[in-house]
């Protein structure tokens, strides 16, 4: 049996408690992803899709639920574990590339890698190897600057898989671009997730990438449905 490297039940979330104005954003949300699985999350603006998003990170906690990642209960875990399992085990591509500007392409790819003790060499070489899965090797000496919208979400899909992540979490990777560039870049991405075979959720507000992927779960009143 497939063991879930993500699975999360009853997380629930709210902002000013006890207050009269109160907001609950998530109400009991409940879903696994396999190894291997790519998931369109869908929820339109305002529903909770970014606080889903920083809690399954590690960026945010719950008021209460359980969350396990790549088998590990990260219920009450410190700060250390919590940034360990971000470094090691997550990847992160948002609508924004948030690429270094004053750092070449194959820097910000190197960059991760060096804060986790890879050599200079051996860190280079992935980067390389990374930015020519995508059609960039020659590319990666130039700055954020000095590259195309596309390409620079594209190193932020390398840097975000420089640590060889079990999980890659995005945020509207494609949002930011044109819909010709946007097709093209997602269609990198997926073929990026297929090739590692780590699992990958994928919130977007476009249905037609969405249908491309596994399946699809779609956040209603702090509830997850799959559909």
């Amino acid at each position: 049996m497939n063991n879930p490297t993500l699975e999360f039940t009853g997380l629930t979330k709210g902002y000013n408690h006890g207050k009269p104005n109160e907001v609950k954003v998530l109400t009991g949300a409940n879903a696994s992803i396999n190894s291997g699985e790519v998931v369109a999350l869908v929820a339109p603006s305002g529903a909770g899709k970014s606080t889903l998003l920083h809690i399954i990170g590690l960026l945010d906690t719950p008021d209460a639920g359980t969350l396990k990642i790549a088998g590990q209960d990260m219920a009450g875990q410190g700060d250390a574990k919590r940034t360990l399992m971000r470094r090691t085990t997550l990847g992160f591509v948002y609508q924004f590339h948030h690429l270094l500007p004053e750092f070449t392409a194959a820097e910000n790819v190197i960059l991760p890698q060096r804060a986790m003790g890879v050599s200079a060499s051996a860190a280079r070489t992935r980067a390389v190897e990374l930015l020519g899965t995508v059609g960039l090797e020659h590319r990666a000496d130039h700055r954020p600057g000095e590259l195309s919208g596309g390409e620079q979400q594209r190193v932020a899909f390398c840097r975000a898989l420089a640590n060889n992540p079990r999980l890659l979490l995005a945020d509207e990777p494609t949002g930011n671009l044109d819909p010709e560039t946007s097709d093209q870049v997602f269609d990198v991405l997926i073929g990026l997730v297929r090739d590692t075979g780590l699992s990958a959720l994928i919130a977007t507000h476009n249905l037609d990438l969405a249908a491309r992927m596994d399946r699809t779960l779609r956040l209603q009143n702090g509830h997850l449905v799959e559909t």
